[in-house]
């Protein structure tokens, strides 16, 4: 006796997530023994997206090095990993003082983060300086604290562990960039020409290293949502309700858990390119490759309004 129609859809619904929950916990579970043993260096490890992406590689048996300015958040996070840790399925995590703001310290960071296991399987790029201000304002200083930040620093360090992933043939490193490294907004001009800047460098290495068996991978997302935007340097113009709309909707950004996971799942799947980004923001590329003058046309009509506003 078959089943009647009013049963079928239900019937589908259910499978359908019980298939899903299966392969989410497949996944979970082989997300664990890949990166088991590996030596992964995490920048910013204390941030937002640091802390989320540190527990699941420390859960899943990476050797860690986690890197931030502050020894004392470091620390924290160290008591966070290990307090509760089974030392027989995890291992106790390196501590590295980095800050790409300070370049001259670099070639000591690199001899040190090399140092401590004698050789790095993955790079993670988690680290970010944020700008928000009107092009005139930002002195050339900063503009150079900007880069220095987001795309020398970075580059310096991967530039570092290079020769000895290509003694091994074989590491991956993972750029954790913003989607304003593919699409520029006003009043952010130095944060989103360092994001240009850094994903052209990986973009570049990506295919340089590929036969060396090394993996470059970039994730673009939006704003994590749990973060706090930094203060604005100078008065920002207020932007018209058109431009409004369209630069609130790159607001709607991932949570640090979400970004997290995706970098555990670039790592296992050795992804190239990600774009980790709601419908609207996703549209707005599009328009950047196929309608440019529309896009131009509606941030410019922002910028013009807001300066008639005041």
């Amino acid at each position: 006796m078959g089943l009647p129609s009013v049963m079928v859809l239900p019937l589908l619904i259910v499978v359908a997530a019980g298939l899903y929950y299966i392969y989410n916990e497949l996944m979970r579970l082989m997300s664990k023994s890949l990166v088991r043993n590996k030596v992964v260096v995490i920048t910013d490890a204390v941030s937002g997206v640091g802390t989320e992406s540190s527990h699941l590689f420390h859960k899943g048996g990476a050797r860690l090095i986690l890197c931030g300015t502050s020894w004392e958040k470091l620390e924290c996070l160290y008591n966070s990993l290990t307090d509760d840790a089974d030392p027989r399925d995890t291992f106790a995590p390196k501590l590295v003082i980095l800050d790409f703001s300070n370049m001259d310290s670099m070639e000591d960071v690199v001899a040190e983060v090399v140092e401590c296991y004698g050789c790095v399987d993955v790079l993670i790029f988690n680290s970010s300086m944020k700008l928000r201000s009107p092009v005139q304002s930002v002195s050339l200083n900063l503009d150079r604290n900007v880069m220095d930040f987001n795309y020398f620093g970075p580059s310096t360090l991967a530039k570092g562990v290079l020769p000895t992933m290509m003694s091994r043939r074989s590491g991956h490193i993972v750029l954790i960039n913003s989607i304003q490294g593919r699409l520029a907004f006003p009043f952010r001009s130095s944060y989103a020409a360092s994001k240009h800047a850094v994903q052209a460098f990986f973009d570049c290495l990506r295919a340089e290293v590929e036969e060396y068996g090394i993996i470059v991978s970039t994730i673009s997302h939006t704003f994590i949502n749990a973060s706090d935007l930094p203060p604005v340097d100078g008065p920002a113009p207020k932007p018209n309700r058109l431009t409004a709309f369209f630069i609130n909707q790159l607001r709607h950004g991932v949570h640090p858990s979400v970004l997290a996971n995706e970098i555990m799942q670039t790592v296992n799947r050795k992804r190239k390119e990600v774009v980790l980004a709601h419908p609207f923001p996703r549209m707005a590329l599009y328009f950047r490759s196929l309608l440019p003058s529309f896009l131009f046309a509606v941030l410019a009509a922002g910028v013009k309004d807001s300066v008639l506003d005041e």
